[in-house]
């Protein structure tokens, strides 16, 4: 079943972002992913205002997909960099829903 991986971000340092960004995009093609969405909201409609985040939506074929490049060595060496451009929470999602 196919995945996506949904980072929700609030960038501390927009030139390190752009840096990671262009350091994981590869990676994340050696896994299968595909950039479905990137980018900042357009409009709060209910909650929290999210102007202060940039949001990114990558499709993986499944869920070991998505694990294996969220695991692997050739994306998490670039942890520090992706800790000091910001503050990310990662979710993983599978669809169908079960």
């Amino acid at each position: 079943m196919t995945a996506f991986f949904v980072s929700r971000i609030k960038v501390n340092d927009p030139t390190k972002m752009q840096e990671y960004a262009a350091a994981t995009g590869p990676t994340i093609a050696a896994h299968g992913g595909k950039l479905v969405l990137r980018g900042a909201s357009s409009a709060t409609l209910i909650g929290d205002e999210a102007k202060q985040h940039m949001t990114s939506v990558v499709q993986f074929p499944d869920l070991d997909a998505l694990n294996a490049w969220f695991n692997s060595p050739d994306y998490q060496q670039h942890a520090r960099l992706r800790d000091e451009a910001g503050e990310m929470q990662f979710v993983s999602y599978q669809a169908p829903a079960a």
